[in-house]
């Protein structure tokens, strides 16, 4: 009977930092062959070079760095076989590699042979596709190798079970959205049960800009039956101990963590997108304004949750139209995180402005410029904030307001990251609710109150934009889904308002290239995933 003790090494890397990343594989190979008797370790896809490294893959140096990566890891003479993911270039091409290193040697190599050019990915930008399998032998037993998008098709499976493979070990670097974990799960499951083959599946942990790689690494037995399941949204070694006796591999059950449910999952993947933007850019801690209103509530809770109160400010910057109960919730907020607060009327700067305005404002009405003056005066403080204490800004806008404009350009848009930016309203208050779950750090009344922007008096958003609830349904439709006008109104949506929010979304696509980069929750986010012209004459009612 031939054992093998596999580790899968869900681990967070840095884009670009090959050299760290070098030293954090080998750090983690000891430790999984020391603890855990590792025979051989699996990385996750791009590990040497992290994932996306964008066109950092189009700099010459960034084969000098792989290579020289290579060769340190065959040089340290590890007490265990790793297999690794980087980018290689062979033959004037590059490839996404996984690659086998063994006894100083690097054994085998195998190239991603299905690239994925939708929603986030631009892989074939990059790298030129594979052809052919890859299996190995490991301790007497037949192993063959895919990468991320390969196991989501039947071509590369069936071709490297052709080869002799009795064991698929795939490689990921897969982001989050809202209810991936159980597709991928499905589908793992899926591909082993026909393909009657076991499944070894390990993903990225971490957050990447707007990416967000939430883990959930696991082992799926020939019939499809989780054997292990690593945590999601955490830093993990995952052991697992397969056999091979009479042909056949098993794989002893190990440990199966429980899949998070629906808002606990995408409240951990705001709170890691947020905490790794903050930790790899540099940053001392975050700044943000706290309103008294659900959004900013819920970004100072995740603040903190990512980041610990001692590195999270409040700015409460009230004027003639912030309520008192805005303050009053925006202090009880504070006080129930323990976070540093302080208000700052911003009477005085505004009215510096406007006097410096007057001559080029006489003779005209006031309108929303002053309002927008208003968010702007407040963008301008929590900048300076920021640029003396070296914290970054939370901006708080939320998906359905980025969708229709309902934000101020250099006002409250002011800021370099945005925890909400893919979280639509509805979204907004359950995760608030889902938070109080936990701990109750949100006042209720923040919860059950009209939202209000605060810029004029007795305002509401319903004075500018249909309810959340219908509105949430039509973006959804519009910029998740792609429908048209014309099909949104077949839904059951009166026709002026769905034509109207088309229209907003339309004009203002360039405030959201404008907009602080976010964390990316759905299958249709505003960035990498939805790339619309600025100036264009298109008619979205067809």
């Amino acid at each position: 009977m031939s054992t093998l003790q596999l580790v899968l090494a869900q681990i967070n890397s840095l884009v670009g930092d090959i050299p760290g990343n070098t030293a954090r594989v080998i750090e983690v190979a000891n430790r999984a062959h020391r603890e855990l008797g590792a025979d051989l370790v699996l990385f996750p896809e791009l590990t040497l070079c992290g994932y996306s490294p964008e066109d950092l893959l189009l700099r010459p140096s960034m084969q000098t760095r792989v290579e020289a990566a290579l060769e340190a890891l065959k040089a340290v003479q590890l007490p265990c076989a790793i297999l690794i993911g980087y980018p290689r270039h062979l033959n004037g091409k590059l490839f996404n590699m996984a690659g086998l290193i063994a006894n100083g040697e690097l054994v085998a190599e195998y190239a991603k042979q299905k690239l994925p050019n939708y929603q986030v990915f631009d892989e074939k930008r990059y790298f030129t596709k594979g052809d052919q399998p890859c299996v190995v032998d490991i301790k007497g037993i037949s192993v063959g190798f895919s990468i991320c998008e390969d196991i989501w098709h039947r071509e590369p499976i069936q071709q490297t079970v052709e080869a002799g493979a009795k064991l698929i070990l795939n490689i990921n670097a897969s982001p989050f959205h809202r209810g991936k974990s159980l597709q991928r799960q499905e589908l793992i499951s899926t591909q082993a049960r026909v393909a009657e083959t076991p499944i070894v599946y390990v993903n990225w942990c971490g957050g990447q800009d707007e990416l967000v790689f939430d883990g959930g690494s696991m082992v799926v037995d020939a019939d499809g039956q989780i054997c292990a399941r690593a945590e999601e949204f955490a830093e993990q070694l995952l052991p697992v101990s397969v056999s091979q006796q009479s042909g056949r591999v098993t794989l002893l059950p190990g440990e199966v963590a429980p899949l998070m449910g629906d808002l606990a999952s995408v409240y951990q993947a705001l709170v890691l997108g947020v905490r790794d933007y903050v930790n790899k850019n540099g940053f001392n801690g975050v700044v943000l304004g706290l309103s008294g209103g659900i959004d900013s509530a819920l970004t100072l809770a995740i603040a903190v949750d990512a980041l610990g109160k001692d590195r999270v400010e409040a700015v409460m910057m009230p004027f003639h139209y912030t309520s008192d109960l805005s303050k009053t919730d925006a202090a009880d907020q504070a006080q129930r995180l323990g976070v540093d607060y302080r208000e700052i009327g911003i009477e005085p700067v505004f009215d510096a402005f406007m006097g410096a305005l007057a001559e080029e404002f006489a003779g005209s009405a006031r309108d929303t410029t002053e309002e927008n003056l208003q968010a702007r005066t407040r963008g301008v403080l929590l900048m300076a904030i920021s640029n003396k204490k070296g914290a970054m800004v939370l901006t708080t806008g939320n998906k359905s307001e980025m969708a229709v404009g309902y934000a101020t350009l250099y006002g409250d848009m002011v800021g370099g990251f945005n925890a909400l930016k893919d979280v639509p309203k509805v979204l907004v208050f359950e995760l608030a609710r889902y938070r109080n779950t936990v701990s109750e750090v949100i006042p209720e009344t923040v919860i059950t109150r009209p939202p209000s922007a605060e810029l004029a008096p007795d305002q509401a958003d319903t004075d500018s934009l249909p309810p959340y609830e219908v509105l949430d349904e039509i973006l959804n439709l519009y910029v998740d889904r792609d429908f048209s006008a014309e099909q949104i109104v077949k839904q059951g949506f009166e026709r002026s308002i769905v034509e109207r929010v088309v229209r907003l979304v339309s004009r203002n696509e360039y405030k959201r290239r404008q907009a602080a980069v976010g964390v990316r929750i759905s299958e249709r986010g505003f960035g990498r995933d939805r790339r619309y012209p600025i100036t264009n004459g298109w008619k979205a009612g067809e």
